[in-house]
């Protein structure tokens, strides 16, 4: 009985790694997407910005996000310095791969907030290295992926993958390290419209949080412009009640969102 078992659990095992390395680029994608996440995140995050001098602008940042099903909803609103203190954006994410998403950005100086365009989508996010292109939503049709091989980063085992857009980009193309336990991306490599490697995203302090993985550090190293941002995770809470208010623009615009 105990051989049969032992054969039984061979097989078991022999045709669990010929699924895996039947997946493609796309199906390692789509189950990065459809990874389990919470309905509702809460986060306090501090923000540093390094310019190609070494001198830091250090921010505190607080945001909220919520799924709603075939949408997603984000609002960030910035808490410290004083300069950028109540500057906010609130974005909507959308399942459909035919609608953009929606966001808009308020500054308490204009006091109204703004819409962003899609042709604005280049922009640098508040000076970071992040784009609002790097903080929409990237539909796994959007592109064409391809899967370059396997590589370790940081003792993880990664799937490494190509994806090359099929719609408008600032981006040639990006390489994707997609962790095999968690299924997040712990490496990214991003060209620009000529060819040449232009920033790279590593994240870092992945765990397992109330049954959900997360990245506590994010690091995009612009490497044309030698500059940084670094983002680090200081609460990150799962399922707390967000109310429906917050992803408001006119709550943005009254201030509304707390910390």
């Amino acid at each position: 009985m105990k051989k049969i078992v032992m054969i039984l659990l061979a097989a078991v095992i022999a045709l669990g790694s010929g699924f895996a390395q039947e997946l493609t680029g796309r199906d390692i994608m789509q189950k990065a997407s459809n990874r389990e996440k919470a309905v509702t995140d809460s986060f306090k995050m501090r923000m540093t910005l390094i310019n190609s001098n070494g001198k830091k602008r250090v921010r505190e940042v607080t945001a909220y996000s919520k799924d709603y099903g075939k949408e997603e909803k984000t609002v960030m609103v910035f808490l410290l310095p004083a300069d950028v203190k109540g500057t906010g954006y609130l974005a909507y994410s959308y399942d459909d791969t035919s609608k953009s998403d929606d966001r808009w950005l308020y500054i308490p100086a204009l006091k109204k907030a703004k819409r962003i365009s899609g042709s604005s989508s280049q922009d640098d996010f508040m000076g970071t290295e992040f784009t609002y292109e790097d903080m929409g939503s990237r539909k796994v049709d959007d592109y064409k992926h391809s899967l370059l091989g396997e590589e370790k980063i940081d003792s993880k085992d990664c799937w490494k993958i190509e994806s090359v857009p099929v719609k408008k980009s600032m981006y040639s193309k990006f390489i994707s390290w997609i962790d095999k336990e968690s299924f997040l991306n712990v490496k990214a490599e991003f060209y620009d419209e000529q060819g040449s490697i232009l920033k790279v995203l590593t994240v870092s302090g992945i765990e397992k949080k109330d049954g959900f993985w997360t990245g506590n550090k994010m690091e995009m190293n612009n490497l044309q412009k030698k500059r940084k941002t670094v983002i680090e995770i200081l609460k990150h809470e799962f399922n707390k009640e967000i109310p429906d208010s917050y992803f408001r623009v006119n709550s943005l615009e009254a201030g509304k969102i707390k910390n």
